[in-house]
């Protein structure tokens, strides 16, 4: 049967409710982590935050917990080279994802980044779901379906949240849409719903807050 991938259905009142209480708490870097031996014990609610170099990440971060400079934002891509996490009070743990892509760092580094990412993605057991974000200017590119297809092998649910929607017309958000729809056809890891949100106008932060929250 094939899926429709609609836009999520808008969250009640105390649903919304709670994902502001959640993201306007107390949130605190923890640690960057370069290595598996690193990472936190699995102990809480994990989400990650995942995507192509540059496809506003950071920005979105920034706009879910109302911090300008909780994560930085970079016109370079490849910033981020490591796995950072962030407290959510004592119940989550938020994880931004090494930007993936066209990293502007040396070939050995890259390679090193992507088998962090394969063996974070596979092994982290309070994982509970992966946002991947996909430009809506651009669309599911080749490399964004390595991922998602990586994210299939490791039986880790994905949802896609569409960013920079201020920066398109209707008409080709919904014609990228409709693409995003298609390509996800072919990932049985893929939430059956998506987001479109503009961390510059606010759009959906705080459906994106609710749904988040909403994880168990």
């Amino acid at each position: 049967m094939k899926l429709q991938f609609p836009e999520a259905e808008r969250l009640d009142h105390a649903e919304l409710d709670h994902g502001h209480k959640l993201f306007r708490g107390e949130v605190s870097f923890l640690k960057g982590v370069v290595g598996m031996e690193h990472l936190p014990p699995p102990d809480r609610i994990e989400f990650c935050l995942a995507g192509r170099s540059n496809v506003g990440k950071s920005s979105l971060i920034n706009a879910l917990t109302g911090r300008n400079s909780l994560a930085r934002t970079s016109n370079t891509p490849g910033r981020t080279q490591e796995i950072n996490f962030f407290e959510l009070g004592e119940t989550h743990y938020m994880v931004d994802l090494p930007g993936y892509g066209f990293a502007k760092a040396p070939t050995s580094v890259v390679a090193q980044w992507q088998e962090l990412l394969k063996r974070y993605l596979a092994g982290r057991v309070n994982l509970r779901r992966v946002f991947l974000l996909i430009d809506s200017r651009h669309g599911a590119k080749a490399v964004d379906e390595e991922i998602m297809s990586l994210l299939d092998k490791s039986a880790v649910t994905f949802q896609v949240v569409m960013t920079k929607t201020d920066k398109i017309s209707a008409t080709g958000l919904a014609e990228a849409l409709e693409r995003t729809r298609e390509v996800l056809q072919k990932h049985p890891a893929a939430f059956p719903e998506l987001v479109t949100t503009s961390s510059e106008k606010g759009e959906n932060i705080d459906q994106l807050r609710g749904i988040i929250s909403g994880l168990i």
